[in-house]
This record gives structure tokens, sequence and C-alpha cells, in this order.
């Protein structure tokens, strides 16, 4: 198999020679912008450096797939949120949310030519161009819940969700929008899959009543209106109370840190009458950060004894980390599928 091939087989659950490794999470690090000639901040704002960059995990690393973009406020500018850029060394943030809970909001009609949505499209369609042979293209949206937490601020939202969350449906509706409107776009862009970051929905910032009832609706409407493409929803956290709830959304798969009980959550998943894979494994910060290749490697095996079916880490890969280090994850990979041959 290539490094597509084996992807779009694991990630509908089917055979591979080995397991998938990839990240569903932002890819960039200072030794693939090193090796790329791309970095931040232009790679988070132009289409050519975005895709140079976006391609480096899988030109030096090896990863099954490649990813953009690199942060979570895409769509949040283009509603209207200002951002801050964080030149060389990190990821844009929202500066101004911009609303407060009660205001009118509606998505713009020209919302897809707003912001850096343009360069996003248009990276997504270079890596089509040049590598959508060898290896699985993904475009990443951010899920409602997290756009409206963008666009009026983590502490309002809390409180809106707990004592008003009717006041929030305005808000998750548009939201919804724009990340279906952008995911759309990205599938005719050339994406193979999507991905949906919904880090604000983790059960470390809600509790499970109020992401069943605030978050998850919003979450599984989108994925029944975006195109026919799989489909991966990655939640922070410790996400076992909420792991069928996720799976009722309809992803195709889903994302997940190495905090989860997996062993507990695969079992929840085999419930639902088809194939759901487990993605990550691979702790972000404790190893891919702090530790060395072997230890990457002992986190790849553990993993995959737990039931884990695709290899990523858990979480955004950190800036620091080696291209030898996410080499060590397919090499892992490899060693794993040879033992058992």
């Amino acid at each position: 198999m290539n490094h597509k091939e084996r992807f779009m087989a694991a990630i509908r659950g089917e055979e591979t020679d080995r397991p998938s490794v990839f990240s569903a999470n932002q890819t960039a690090t200072y030794d693939q912008m090193e090796a790329s000639g791309a970095s931040w901040p232009e790679a988070h704002q132009e289409a050519g450096a975005m895709a140079d960059l976006a391609a480096a995990v899988y030109t030096e690393a090896g990863f099954d797939a490649v990813r953009v973009p690199y942060c979570q406020t895409i769509e949040a500018e283009a509603l209207g949120s200002t951002v801050k850029y964080a030149g060389s060394e990190g990821v844009p943030r929202i500066l101004d949310h911009g609303y407060n809970a009660g205001d009118s909001i509606e998505l713009p009609d020209d919302f897809l030519e707003r912001g850096r949505i343009p360069e996003v499209l248009k990276a997504i369609k270079l890596l089509k161009e040049r590598y959508g042979d060898e290896v699985a293209i993904g475009g990443n949206v951010v899920g409602p819940f997290s756009i409206v937490a963008n666009l009026l601020g983590i502490t309002p939202v809390l409180k809106t969700s707990f004592k008003k969350p009717d006041d929030l449906q305005p808000f998750l509706e548009v939201a919804e929008q724009a990340g279906t409107k952008l995911g759309e776009a990205m599938v005719e862009a050339g994406a193979d899959f999507l991905i949906i970051e919904d880090m604000m929905a983790s059960i470390d910032v809600i509790s499970p009543p109020i992401y069943k009832a605030v978050a998850q609706p919003w979450e599984k409407r989108q994925i029944e209106n975006l195109p026919d493409v799989p489909t991966i929803i990655h939640i922070c956290g410790a996400v076992n109370p909420i792991g069928k709830d996720i799976a009722e959304t309809g992803a195709t798969a889903l994302s997940v840190e190495p905090s989860v009980d997996a062993p507990a959550l695969k079992k929840d998943l085999e419930g639902f009458g088809r194939p759901i894979p487990l993605i990550g494994g691979v702790d972000a910060v404790d190893t891919l950060f702090s530790k060395g290749e072997e230890e990457v490697k002992a986190d790849v095996r553990k993993a995959l004894d737990q039931g884990y079916d695709m290899i990523a880490p858990g979480c955004s890969v950190p800036p620091q980390a080696t291209i030898a280090k996410l080499k060590a994850m397919v090499e892992a990979a490899e060693e794993y599928a040879g033992s058992r041959a």
C-alpha cells in the first residue's frame, strides 16, 4: 500500500499492511520548517508556504496524511473576531472575540472570501496537485461549540451554557453553517477527509450533560451536512463518559488523547454496528516534547496493544518535536506489523 491507500483503508476500518500513522491535529515543527523552507507566520497566511510546510510531515517523516491549517481561528476570524498573530514560533490566537451573548449574528454571503480562507483552500489544491496520488489530504474545520467560544469567549459561553443555553443557539447555528461551508469548499478543493476539532467541547471544560445538550447536536448536524468523505472528530480530554455520544454524531473515526481508557472506549464503539476507528495513542507533551525516540516507540506499541486502530499524537504536534521522533512513530508501526506477520 502507498500512504494514501493505507490511510483511506484504515479510516474505513479495512485491513492494512501496517497501522496508519498521521496527525489529526496540527503537524508543523521547527525541524520541518527548516527542511521545507516554509515557516510561520507565512505558513499561516500564504497558500504556497502553508502547503510546503504541511507536506513536510509526509516528505520528511513518512506520515500517511497531511492536513491544513495549523490554527483554530480561521472561521472565527472570517466571522469577525480579531486574531493576534504569533510570529515565527506560535499559532494565531483570538485577541478580540467581537460578540456578546444576545448579539445578532448571521453567516456572511462572502464567508469563503474572508480572512485566510482563500489561502487555506488554495493550499489544499496545491497539496492535491503535488501529492494527491501519494498521500491523503485533510482539511480541518473547528467544531461548532469551539467556534462559538472563539466568538464570545469561553467564560461567557460556559455561563450561558449552564444558565441560558437557548441564547447560544443563533451562534451555534452560524458556527455549524460556517464550518460546514468551509468543509464543503475543502472537499471541492481536493480534501480526501475532514477533521472536526471541537476542543472546547471537552469534558475538561464542560460537563457531559452540557456536551450532550449543547455541543453534540450541532456536531451531529454538521456531519450530516458535510460531503460524503470520511470525518474525524477530535475532542480533548478523557472522553469516556461521552464516547457513545461522540460516536452518535456519525463521525467516521474518533481522535482522542492518551488520557482515555482506550479498551473501554473501544468496547463502547463496538455497539454501533459499523467500524469506528480509534485514533491517537502518542502523548504529544510528555512523549513527543519531553522524551526520546524509544519512548515514542513505546507509546505506539502500548497504543496498538490497547486497541488503537490508527496511530497519531493525542493532540497538536509540539513545534519543538524533532523529525526523528515523528519518524519513530512510523518505524514503530512498521516494527509492530512485522512482529505479527
